[in-house]
């Protein structure tokens, strides 16, 4: 069996920003075994998993991207939304849109120290929308 939810999030300011409540929220009745699909429908911003437990991480990945990909550079052509736009789809394309998560006892199966991150990488992305596709 398949099924879909669709979650709008809120706008975040740029950086990596904890989701697993909100996606877990709307998950009620997963199955004893199967895998969870998260899809981001945006080419500016991107999905991860990553330590859930010290906020230092995120800040030091969201500075670590900004080093690897930084604004204003001279090579970048698409430049009509803003500074941020260009090494936002950049960005995204290193992390990605969309993550596979077993399902094992009717719960996401993540480690420990995993939680399911929202990559916003523009200053002000604005909501973001998210299909999440349960396969049983």
């Amino acid at each position: 069996m398949i099924r879909q939810i669709e979650i709008n999030l809120p706008p975040f300011p740029r950086g990596f920003h904890l989701i697993t409540g909100q996606i877990t929220s709307k998950l009620d009745d997963l199955p004893e075994q199967g895998l969870v699909n998260v899809f981001l429908h945006h080419t500016s911003a991107g999905l991860m998993i990553n330590e859930n437990a010290d906020p230092s991480v995120w800040e030091d990945l969201h500075r670590s991207f900004d080093l690897l990909v930084p604004e204003r550079m001279p090579h970048y052509t698409h430049t009509l939304e803003g500074d941020d736009d260009m090494p936002a789809h950049i960005k995204s394309a290193l992390t990605g849109t969309s993550l596979t998560i077993p399902v094992s006892g009717g719960r996401l199966k993540l480690g420990t120290w995993q939680g399911i991150f929202l990559c916003e990488y523009r200053k002000r992305g604005g909501s973001r929308r998210i299909t999440v596709t349960v396969y049983s």
